[in-house]
């Protein structure tokens, strides 16, 4: 592909460099583009989509262009979908245009795909506009550093025509969610099996990429790429197996963290706090002066839980020695207990006001009489808190497959697209947050590539 790209820059070059040295009022979009060596890969793009030719049109035009780093950042699986599909490859980069300008304020501005862009505050989507407007003789270039997708369109899924049985375990946190799907998915006639087991992030990625026993993977977390060249990550554990993992961002969660409803004086920590709470503190009154002298009893998800690496991630330090020393401590420290399933850990944390815990938020919603959440450096566990992001241990939920499972299983395909469409409805029922549309409709556009 990036050979393509390069003969295609080189023949646009040639075309266009004899009529470089104008001025630059006298130069079109394309002009400036192909002079720019950060935009090659949208003009080798444009090229191959037969949008040159327009964009050294007339105009006036305004373009979004990504630079090169933008498309670098796409997921290989969607270039090369986009490389092979002239038409969708043509839709994609049309929603980068506008014909005419677009007002100093803002606003909602049609493309030349037919879809609305969202301009403001320097943004475009959840693109920022990176650097100063470029003025051309047919328009202006804005220099954007994402991609942007205009929306998916899925093929549309009849559950009572899929056949064949859908293999799904992995995050206790996403296992809520894949649940109710799953169960919309058969009360809407599917009549296969599928089934959801929660044996925790590391355990869904396990079944996935190395027993390859799963169709499906939920995940609190991010597969793991390797940093240890010695030591094979998750990624490469799939790959040898034949399996090209693919992320599909589903929605977002906030971690509560936990006290029984008797406990009156723990109700907002900072992040020290809480790092000295799970790790090297014995009593609670270790944690701060004022607090009873009586030993803090743990209630936490075992060490295979995206929840758990999540939390160690974020409450272990900044650097990746810190989180080890401070992973190490909580696994040292005393009246330690864990488990995969959040109904232990509820009811360990409920049976005495010197206990504490931490789970997905949905589980505390379920148990919100009986449990009081932590504030975690003046921030309360809430929908504005998590979705907006203010809250710290606010994280993405994911659900992963593989084109050579998603093209082998029609029914892991249908089920995916049916999850996709459907998430936004369920999820804040469950107890979690929906996706942000873009991200959402990025993962709409994975799996479109996945199909193929």
């Amino acid at each position: 592909m990036k050979n393509r790209i390069a003969i295609l820059v080189a023949v646009l070059l040639l075309a266009v460099v004899p009529f470089m040295n104008v001025g630059a009022q006298d130069q079109t979009i394309v002009d400036i583009a192909v002079g720019n060596p950060d935009l090659s890969t949208l003009v080798g793009f444009a090229s191959s989509a037969g949008l040159a030719e327009t964009l050294a049109g007339e105009g006036p035009f305004t373009v979004y262009a990504p630079s090169n780093e933008a498309f670098a950042a796409l997921p290989t699986i969607l270039t090369e979908y986009l490389t092979a599909n002239p038409e969708a490859l043509a839709r994609v980069l049309s929603y980068h245009i506008v014909s005419g300008e677009v007002p100093a304020e803002g606003g909602k501005v049609a493309t030349v795909e037919g879809s609305e862009l969202t301009v403001a505050d320097g943004l475009v989507d959840d693109a920022a506009v990176v650097g100063d407007a470029i003025e051309a003789s047919n328009g202006v270039i804005h220099v954007i550093d994402t991609v942007l997708l205009p929306p998916a369109v899925l093929p549309e899924v009849t559950p009572a025509i899929v056949t064949g049985d859908i293999a799904i375990d992995g995050s206790s946190t996403v296992g809520p969610v894949t649940v109710s799907l799953a169960d919309s998915f058969k009360n809407d006639g599917y009549s296969g099996n599928i089934t959801v087991g929660v044996s925790g992030t590391g355990g869904g990625f396990k079944a996935f990429c190395e027993e390859t026993r799963i169709d499906i993977a939920g995940a609190s977390r991010a597969i793991k790429v390797a940093k240890d060249p010695a030591t094979p990550d998750e990624t490469e554990k799939c790959v040898a197996n034949g399996l090209n993992p693919v992320e599909f961002r589903v929605g977002t969660d906030g971690i509560a963290i936990v006290t029984s409803s008797a406990n009156t004086f723990a109700t907002d920590l900072t992040t020290a706090e809480v790092k000295a709470l799970f790790s090297t503190a014995t009593n609670w009154s270790d944690v701060r002066a004022d607090f009873p002298a009586e030993p803090i009893l743990r209630y936490v998800p075992g060490t295979s839980s995206g929840t758990f690496d999540y939390f160690v991630e974020v409450i272990g330090g900044s650097n990746a020695e810190e989180r080890e020393a401070f992973k190490a401590a909580f696994l040292a420290a005393g009246n330690l207990n864990q488990s995969e399933d959040d109904n232990v850990i509820v009811q360990g944390v409920e049976s005495s006001e010197y206990a504490v815990g931490f789970f997905g938020y949905a589980y505390y919603e379920e148990n919100a009489e009986a449990l009081h959440s932590i504030a975690l450096d003046g921030v309360t566990p809430n929908f504005e808190s998590v979705e907006g992001g203010t809250y710290k241990l606010s994280r993405p939920l994911f659900l992963y497959s593989a084109p050579s499972i998603i093209q082998a299983k029609p029914q892991v395909a249908d089920f995916i697209n049916y999850y996709l469409t459907n998430v936004p409805n369920v999820i804040s029922e469950v107890g979690y947050f929906p996706a942000a549309d873009a991200t959402l409709n990025r993962a709409r556009w994975w799996l479109l590539a996945a199909i193929g």
